[in-house]
């Protein structure tokens, strides 16, 4: 049998829960998760023991269609000073709300390191949504450049 692993996000919209319930539930210990860098994911069987019962299995995409594709994509930017990344950071973030179910097809995190002068900008989402984010950090990168 397959491993299956929810991110935090899933988790609380399968529980109908708030994000942040769910994290203080992984905290508390409640609900065993492992920590991926900053994320935590969660396995299937964890959280059937934490609900008490079975969930749903998901549905089987049919045949030759039903297709998915994510993206998983580090990004490093060098020699940016922290307000640079700070600029560059909220307006990554802030243009995955603009547009109509950004914000559910892409996840975005940075770290900046003040004394490398770096940012890393970590990009996981669904591919066009990802090429988006993508672009717009080229667009601000070279913006800085010119």
């Amino acid at each position: 049998m397959d491993q299956q692993y929810y991110s935090v996000d899933q988790v609380a919209e399968l529980l109908d829960l708030h994000v942040k319930t769910v994290r203080a539930y992984i905290r508390d210990g409640r609900l065993r998760a492992t920590r991926i860098g900053k994320q935590y994911r969660v396995r299937r069987q964890d959280l059937e023991e934490f609900t008490g019962g079975p969930l749903p299995q998901p549905e089987a995409p049919a045949a030759g269609g039903g297709r998915t594709a994510e993206a998983s994509t580090v990004v490093r930017v060098d020699g940016i000073g922290p307000d640079d990344a700070s600029r560059l950071t909220t307006l990554v973030t802030s243009s995955l709300f603009g547009a109509p179910g950004g914000a559910a097809k892409v996840h975005v995190q940075t770290v900046h390191d003040r004394e490398r002068a770096s940012l890393k900008v970590v990009v996981l989402g669904d591919l066009s949504a990802t090429a988006a984010v993508l672009e717009l950090i080229d667009v601000m990168v070279n913006e800085e450049r010119g």
